[in-house]
């Protein structure tokens, strides 16, 4: 087959399909992300779905259906299948509601269950394949599907980590069988699914105790056991070896991954070998075999067989990442930061440089490829990824370390290492940006309002720019985010949210700024971030703003490149190009500060906003 993929996500199932040799793939066509299956035997693969906002969801059952959520421009719909070689599709359960998708597990009956949920709560659907569906739980608030025991008799539902009800397990009726906690002196706790073997229901859990995180697992005859004999410093996930007894367990650790085999009843772990970089997925095979999404900063992903199993082939760039990538510690009052360093070919003395910016704070930067870094570097710029206080891959007391506060903890480490590479000849200290997505964004905003005087541009795409406004309007799950790092509600500790929140320095932002928010946004919700841009006309900041008429999950290519293409050009302007100030161009319609650009070829549809009187104009991408 001549055809190769840019691979988003590889649907690696934690049960074989009666056929290992079948599979199934999310990747690009034609701008979108859609499903794929793959035959390994044949080297064939088919497209799937062709849907206009493209398909992110898709999996495998054992019996080789494929699957995907079919949903609308809001998020909301159902699970649909069809065959593996194809046909008509066929919703997996009839009678259900459309909803958010929050997990789909098949038994090896045929036995379906997935939870579907709304800004509420989430419901549990449980019938057999392509029958009608009947509802046997209903949670409040945001919960997930983990799991389905072979013979479909119990489920496993996961809640919060940190709550009370971490892991609940269902049976079939709908009947509580066990509720296991995470808020306890045991610490968190996360539900991955079931085991495989038929003959057993045993439920793999990961206990967060110690600042360590160790397997364990639940079943109705022995409860609750850990393994503490096998703990690890950083975040892991876990899948069950396809005949039980075994673990293959995936760990995140300084930005980058490794593979571990853990044999649960010798009480022993061995390391898999691996390249040096991420892997965005792995599932054990039949035998020894482990399949796994692979990539470095220099590589886009790939899909790797450790038994030679022939996998679709993916995109490569003949030339390679251009530049060179290097680790710093920069030293810091928790422990030293770590960051990611991509420079340009040829680097003389300092250069320009874009600090990108990650959100969660529950994430981190990898050492992965990334089409921003790529941009970026060809352009001339050097990229630092900062993973900063509250990320994800340094252990619980770096999640844990907010000493001077939400947001502003990261904002320090942000400015600990730029000033590192300033002192190290690296960046340039009149020629710094920032470029954050989400909770990146917000960080990018209150950076510049803090510290107006080390940046000189910035770049914040669907942003929290508001705490206390966004708090009001957004998903429930990130309001209980919001409560649990700030200590409570906007009425109840308000000085935290406003000392936080990037309006609150709006007025003293210097450097030119770039924010491109979402029309639909529900966790970053558009209204804060008008009320931000109307307080920079207010004061005078030279700004530009465009509108994308999508969700804040959007995965359209279309919106991707019009955001990549306008940030590129505003920071080689801004950053590489900087001369005196133009002449203000307006673009306003009437008094609002609104008005329409005609997309160019590849931009999507996007709205534009003025700026104040002594803004910059509108630039063509």
């Amino acid at each position: 087959m001549s055809r190769s993929y840019q691979v988003y996500r590889a649907a690696l199932p934690d049960v074989c399909t009666a056929d290992p040799a079948r599979m199934v793939f999310t990747a690009d066509a034609d701008g979108r992300c859609e499903v794929f299956t793959w035959d390994a035997a044949k080297r064939v693969a088919r497209q799937v779905t062709d849907r206009p906002h493209g398909t992110l969801h898709g999996a495998i059952d054992r019996d080789a259906r494929v699957w995907w959520f079919d949903e609308d421009q809001h998020g909301l719909g159902t699970w649909r299948f069809q065959p593996f070689e194809g046909g008509p599709d066929s919703p997996g359960l009839l009678r259900v509601p459309a909803g958010e998708p929050r997990g789909l597990a098949v038994s090896d009956g045929a036995l379906v269950a997935m939870a579907l949920g709304d800004d509420r709560s989430t419901s549990v659907f449980l019938g057999p394949r392509g029958g009608a569906g009947r509802q046997v739980a209903c949670l409040d608030g945001h919960a997930g599907l983990s799991g389905i025991t072979p013979d479909g008799r119990l489920l496993a539902v996961s809640g919060a980590a940190g709550s009370a009800r971490a892991v609940t397990v269902l049976a079939d009726d709908g009947t509580e069988r066990a509720v296991l906690a995470g808020d306890g002196p045991q610490g968190r706790l996360w539900s991955l699914g079931f085991a495989p073997a038929a003959d057993r229901a045993e439920l793999l859990l990961v206990r967060e105790t110690n600042d360590r995180y160790v397997p364990a697992s639940w079943t109705p005859q022995s409860g609750f056991v850990a393994h503490d004999w096998c703990a690890f410093d950083t975040e892991i996930s876990a899948r069950w070896h396809p005949g039980g007894g075994s673990l293959l367990v995936r760990q995140d650790r300084h930005g980058r991954s490794l593979l571990h085999r853990v044999h649960l009843d010798a009480r022993t772990v061995e390391p898999v070998p691996t390249p040096r970089g991420t892997l965005l997925d792995a599932a054990p095979r039949a035998g020894s075999d482990v399949h796994f999404l692979w990539t470095d900063t220099a590589t886009p992903p790939r899909m790797v067989s450790t038994g030679g199993t022939a996998l679709p082939p993916t995109h490569a760039i003949p030339e390679g990442v251009p530049g060179e990538h290097r680790d710093l510690w920069t030293p810091g009052p928790d422990g030293p930061v770590h960051s990611l360093l991509a420079l340009p070919e040829g680097r003389r003395g300092a250069v320009p440089a874009v600090f990108l910016v990650h959100g969660g704070p529950a994430d981190h930067d990898r050492d992965a490829y990334d089409g921003v870094v790529h941009s970026l570097v060809a352009s001339g710029f050097a990229v630092v990824r900062v993973n900063y206080r509250g990320s994800t891959g340094y252990g619980p007391r770096w999640r844990r370390a907010f000493g001077e506060g939400v947001g502003l903890t990261q904002v320090a480490d942000l400015v600990a290492v730029r000033s590192d590479l300033v002192a190290r000849g690296v960046v340039r200290a009149d020629a710094a940006g920032l470029w954050g997505t989400s909770w990146g964004g917000y960080l990018t905003l209150l950076a510049l309002g803090t510290h107006p005087g080390l940046w000189q541009a910035g770049v914040a795409v669907k942003p929290v720019a508001d705490c206390a406004a966004a708090h009001r309007t957004t998903t429930p799950a990130l309001r209980a985010l919001d409560e649990r790092l700030f200590g409570g509600t906007p009425d109840e500790v308000p000085e935290r949210y406003a000392r936080s929140s990037p309006l609150h320095y709006a007025s003293a932002v210097r450097a030119p700024l770039l924010i491109a928010a979402a029309t639909r946004d529900a966790k970053c919700p558009p209204g804060q971030v008008r009320d931000y841009l109307t307080a920079l006309r207010h004061a005078g900041v030279r700004h530009e703003s465009m509108w994308l008429d999508t969700g804040h999950d959007g995965y359209e290519a279309d919106d991707h490149v019009a955001v990549l293409r306008r940030a590129v050009v505003f920071l080689d302007r801004e950053l590489r190009a900087r001369t005196t100030p133009r002449t203000p161009r307006s673009d306003r319609r009437g008094d609002s500060g609104q008005g329409r650009v005609p997309a160019t070829a590849g931009s999507g549809t996007t709205h534009t906003e003025g700026s104040s009187g002594h803004a910059e104009g509108h630039h063509p991408q």
